[in-house]
């Protein structure tokens, strides 16, 4: 498998991302797992869910609000209903919506905003209902993804079985098509030019948060659909890991690492850096070499037909490396499938891998983290890596040097007295050695 790092525009003298073909992917192998399955149909509220099937979009200040919800019945089209006038965008911009027929005004509870009587849950329940209805399907289950308590009742009102439908969702996309992963590879190509961006900038001195601000503006200079987050972490907040930014001043000599979550046309990435910042210690260089031996010992055995419980039975027991059971270093030496959101299947946790194994198959695409404290008490290293499974093994998309510990921010004196970064005077040693111009 060749995986190209496209440009994001269309052009008409290459082959590239063929979005039609993506919608019509994305939706033939959602029907197909509807086929195999034993439900009738499948409701979808997870913005996720309601992109694959309909593709469909209406931004990201929506996410949280389950304000929108889409169908599936088995033999038909998907429908949608949207919020507002997105509904009315769909019909004339969305042509594989068929117009009004299958896009169409509708609003579910927002979040129990809504008063309880002013009968919204009862008007999203008949919508579904009346299409199972004319399907001839009303009488099997129908899968939801993630409901609230209204409509749940509501749906039960109408007659409804409402069962588990998340799992088949999920089970759909956990094989990427080549469309999908030429876009998880820009997504993360984005996110290499942001660390480029970052290593130049991080230096003693700078703030925690100002590292997320400049790494959010390369990323939507770019074109990121939406930067979901940076974690950045830096100093004695290395170990334990918080997972969340503060406005930390970052000293000489801190560990910092960083996770990068953007949406590139609605693909993730998750993609963690770890750097020592004006110096790294002794301690702090032996963590980063054990973590990177465990994550190069994951990628090692990443092939078709591998297990996720063959992945994390090469990664420490969290016994070894200060917790009480995996449960407690839940994430830490983790892997998670990447598509539309940012943890799909397969999962590889020694949690659940090692009793429940998945097998590995061509397509997949998911991310291998790994973590690892220094002795010191407080530095920690973390690096992520995304792979895609090829016929032949693997491939890793996230391009970002990784191999060794980067010191970023660090200055010294030249032989001729003059103060410069490490960056300059390797250039100079370039142009010596006669690779540069």
């Amino acid at each position: 498998m060749a995986i190209r790092t496209y440009g994001p525009n269309a052009v008409d003298w290459e082959e590239r991302v063929d979005l039609d073909r993506l919608r019509r992917e994305r939706l033939s192998r959602l029907k197909d797992a509807l086929e195999r399955s034993e439900l009738a149909a499948i409701l979808a509220f997870d913005f996720s869910n309601i992109r694959y099937m309909t593709a469909t979009h209406i931004g990201t200040w929506a996410v949280d609000k389950l304000i929108r919800f889409a169908l599936l019945v088995r033999g038909g089209e998907p429908i949608v209903w949207d919020f507002g006038s997105a509904a009315k965008h769909h019909q004339l911009y969305n042509p594989w919506l068929d117009g009004t027929q299958r896009a169409r005004a509708g609003i579910s509870t927002l979040r129990g905003a809504f008063h309880p009587e002013a009968g919204i849950a009862a008007d999203v329940a008949r919508k579904v209902a009346a299409e199972m209805h004319d399907h001839g399907v009303a009488d099997g289950p129908l899968g939801v993804d993630v409901v609230e308590m209204p409509i749940l009742s509501a749906l039960r009102t109408e007659g409804i079985d409402v069962v588990d439908g998340q799992q088949l969702f999920l089970e759909a996309r956990r094989i990427k098509t080549p469309d999908e992963i030429a876009l998880l590879t820009q997504a993360c190509s984005m996110v290499d030019a942001a660390y480029e961006e970052l290593y130049d900038f991080l230096r003693p001195g700078v703030r925690e948060n100002e590292t997320v601000g400049l790494v959010s503006k390369v990323l939507y200079g770019l074109g990121s659909e939406y930067v979901e987050g940076v974690n950045a972490i830096s100093g004695e907040r290395c170990s334990p890991h918080p997972h969340v930014y503060s406005d930390r001043i970052i000293r000489p000599g801190d560990p910092a690492f960083f996770d990068i979550l953007h949406s590139h046309l609605g693909y993730r990435t998750c993609y963690y850096r770890c750097f020592a910042v004006g110096s790294a210690s002794p301690a702090m260089r032996d963590a980063y070499v054990r973590c990177r031996e465990y994550m190069d010992q994951a990628i090692a055995l990443v092939k078709p037909g591998a297990t996720t419980a063959d992945i994390v039975s090469v990664w420490p027991r969290a016994e070894e490396f200060g917790f009480p059971d995996e449960m407690a270093a839940f994430a830490l030496q983790y892997g998670h499938g990447v598509g539309l959101s940012i943890w799909e299947k397969p999962i590889f946790s020694r949690l659940v891998s090692l009793d429940h194994p998945e097998t590995l198959e061509v397509g997949m695409v998911f991310a291998l983290e790994t973590y690892w404290p220094a002795g010191d008490g407080y530095s920690a290293a973390r690096i992520e890596e995304e792979v895609v499974v090829t016929p032949t093994g693997c491939e890793v998309i996230t391009k970002f040097p990784a191999e060794e510990l980067l010191v970023a921010g660090r200055k010294y004196w030249t032989a001729g007295g003059a103060l410069s970064t490490l960056r300059e005077s390797q250039s100079h040693l370039n142009t010596a050695n006669g690779d540069g111009q």
